[in-house]
């Protein structure tokens, strides 16, 4: 079992930055990948970015690319996430999320891949 929760939100001025952290309890953190998504009202849930589990690789969705940075400290079983050059349309419900697996893979893309949630944090970009 796993439970998360996010910090870090807020309100920032478009060209900003925001650092969102996500607190892990449980046993298996340290060998799970952990992944955060995204949702704005009215749309689907979006991925952002996910590391694996010694945070040796990373991947990132196209919209966030070279303006987010995702990282993880084991010792302190949390989950970073570096939001730069934020832009009105990353205006979002902001989500950590684990996987039972160790590696990404191409399911990490995916939702449907993570076993545990966080409650979400609101993140809004004002233009």
């Amino acid at each position: 079992q796993v439970r998360l929760v996010e910090s870090g939100g807020g309100l920032v001025q478009a060209g900003g930055s925001l650092r969102l952290s996500c607190a892990a309890s449980g046993r298996t953190f340290s060998s799970s990948a952990m992944g955060w998504f995204r949702q704005a009202p009215g749309k689907e849930r979006e991925f952002v970015a996910a590391i694996g589990w010694n945070g040796g690789s990373t991947v990132y969705g196209d919209s966030v690319k070279g303006r987010f940075t995702i990282s993880r400290d084991n010792a302190k079983n949390t989950v970073s996430m570096q939001m730069d050059n934020l832009k009105p349309e990353d205006t979002a419900v902001y989500y950590c999320a684990a996987d039972s697996q160790r590696y990404l893979s191409l399911s990490s893309w995916y939702s449907d891949e993570y076993d545990y949630w966080g409650q979400g944090i609101q993140v809004t970009v004002s233009s």
